[in-house]
């Protein structure tokens, strides 16, 4: 089998048409059929990705580096998902969600979200450990402060990294706690400033 004929395959095995196949990726109907054709030039590697979740297979089995795996399975609890960004580096002066300030893509329930714009922060280093572990996943909603003890996504450095910390607020100062004792705080300064994302409401893991 080819690209084409794999990702047919795994739609089929989920029950599902081309036309709710195209929605959760944010595609036309007519492209996927392009894609099953195997009319397919320079598919883009988050392209394969973005379809492995969606058909809830591996970017190996689409690229046909791993033909014995694809789970038949699975029930689909929920008939749509909802697309969230991964957020990475920042460009200075761009939206958060700038096509080049991401990194990809996750699909969650929409029974699972809250309310507002959502994305998702990749946590780096061991700074927020134990609440939050190295690598996992976390959910952010959009909102310019939180209350104090909340743990937010904050940028520094200029306004071109992200960050998770924890927001202690002592008068008119803003501290950007840690959960690792290991770790030093960052004070909110004129020299050093920072601006809050969001809110941190949950985390997720890969296995």
């Amino acid at each position: 089998m080819n690209l084409g004929d794999r990702i047919k395959k795994a739609r089929l095995d989920r029950g599902l048409t081309l036309l709710e196949v195209a929605e959760r990726l944010g595609k036309t109907e007519a492209t996927i059929q392009r894609y099953e054709s195997g009319n397919i030039k320079n598919l883009k590697n988050d392209t394969i990705e973005d379809l492995a979740s969606v058909l809830n297979v591996s970017p190996a089995y689409l690229m046909g580096w791993d033909t014995n795996f694809i789970p038949t399975n699975i029930i689909s609890l929920s008939p749509t998902t909802v697309k969230i960004p991964i957020l990475g580096k920042i460009a200075c002066g761009d939206p958060i969600t700038a096509e080049e300030n991401l990194i990809g893509y996750r699909y969650e329930s929409p029974d699972l979200l809250p309310n507002g714009k959502l994305i998702f922060l990749q946590a780096k280093g061991d700074s927020m450990e134990p609440t939050i572990p190295n690598g996992s996943y976390v959910l952010i909603r959009e909102q310019p402060d939180v209350e104090n003890g909340e743990i937010a996504a904050v940028l520094v450095n200029g306004d071109t990294e992200a960050t998770l910390k924890r927001v202690k607020k002592q008068g008119d100062t803003v501290f950007l706690m840690p959960d690792n004792p290991r770790h030093e705080p960052y004070v909110i300064t004129s020299d050093n400033p920072a601006s809050i994302i969001g809110k941190a409401i949950r985390f997720t893991q890969d296995l």
